[in-house]
């Protein structure tokens, strides 16, 4: 499963006098400042939603569809069209939140124009696109060394987003993407110790090169999501942000699905059910629930975005990797040597300085997540 996109669109809402931090504990001291002031100007309903969408959200469902992905491949599956099949399927959850909200805040569909459809048209192909290049890297990787790596996502939504959409490149962004760059490196000259026996060295090096050019793809799309969010969409809401999320999820969805039909996966699916270790309810267990844990994922990151703040939401992506990388080696029997270790605290410490990097209290980021 691939990890959700942030799209940062820069909003002046804040004093524009505040100092930007510049040592550490002035950051965490700026930040707790601003954690005080949001918690006795929100109701404590706020709250409660916040602590779920994170929790359950960000740092359950999201490692549980990653897991899930590797126990579907562990245990017999074999079809990359089908797990990625599973991350879009579940796009129909978002209208179920969306459809609501237009009567109850009484509100209307940003209207579509040709320009906006193809944007999500392009942006849902790239999206399955980059869903099948995942699905590589869980069927030949230990769900452990596959989330590690898919974390360069960052370095290159770092890099496209300052590329295409001139977003802010400081020092602390560029030692980050040297940091993690370190890490990948680091698991890369370690490979010996760290796939299943059963993995060959040429499947291993597949997953290996398409979870990096997945990540790479995916920080694509997060440029050209920014762009389509600033340039087409202009106003920032919840709501639009969940249009967005649907629609081109539905195109994904769309595209996925023509190609599963096309490699006959649909008949598949009764195929590897019947061979499945565990037998045909373990097989759709694994299915509803890697669609169901995906689409709880990326609800959950939008809406942390919303009720807090960027910040806060690339805080909790930066602790599901460890979480999701400890769960494999728990659940799973992940291998886990001491230089995948040592890479996922390197790796843990790249975040810490993009976040760092991305932090200014003069001015707040209206963010969305797109799956």
């Amino acid at each position: 499963m691939h990890q959700p996109l942030v799209i940062s669109v820069p909003e002046e809402i804040m004093d524009e006098a505040r100092p930007p931090p510049k040592s550490l504990w002035q950051y965490i001291s700026a930040y707790w400042t601003r954690l005080c002031e949001m918690y006795y100007n929100k109701p404590i309903s706020h709250w409660i939603l916040l602590f779920l969408s994170g929790s359950i959200g960000m740092l359950v469902a999201f490692p549980g569809s990653s897991l899930l992905s590797r126990i579907y491949f562990a245990n017999g599956g074999k079809s990359k069209w089908i797990i990625s099949w599973v991350s879009v399927a579940g796009w129909p959850l978002m209208a179920i939140v969306l459809v609501p909200s237009y009567f109850f805040l009484k509100v209307f569909p940003t209207p579509l124009d040709l320009k906006l459809t193809l944007s999500y048209v392009v942006l849902g192909f790239l999206s399955a696109a980059d869903n099948l290049m995942y699905a590589y890297a869980y069927a030949y990787l230990p769900a452990s060394t596959a989330a590690l790596l898919a974390s360069t996502s960052l370095v290159f939504s770092a890099l496209f987003g300052y590329l295409l959409a001139k977003n802010t490149m400081n020092l602390s962004i560029i030692n980050s993407i040297v940091i993690i760059t370190a890490a990948m490196t680091i698991i890369a000259l370690d490979s010996s110790s760290d796939r299943y026996g059963y993995i060959t060295d040429r499947q291993y090096i597949i997953g290996f090169v398409w979870d990096i050019l997945g990540s790479a793809l995916h920080g694509l799309i997060f440029a050209l999501s920014e762009l389509v969010f600033v340039k087409l969409l202009g106003k920032m809401s919840f709501l639009v942000v969940l249009e967005q999320q649907l629609m081109v999820s539905l195109f994904a969805f769309i595209f996925t699905t023509i190609g599963l039909v096309i490699s006959d996966g649909f008949h598949g699916m009764k195929s590897e059910a019947t061979t499945f270790e565990g037998g045909a309810d373990a097989y759709y267990s694994v299915i509803v629930w890697g669609i169901i844990t995906f689409q709880l994922g990326v609800l959950g990151a939008t809406a942390v975005v919303f009720l807090s703040s960027t910040v806060l939401a690339g805080v909790l992506n930066a602790v599901r990797v460890p979480v999701t990388a400890i769960a494999a080696v728990i659940l799973l029997h992940d291998p886990m040597s001491g230089f995948k270790i040592l890479s996922l605290i390197i790796t843990f410490w790249g975040f810490g300085s993009y976040i760092y990097g991305s932090y200014s209290p003069a001015k707040k980021e209206a963010v969305g997540t797109i799956s």
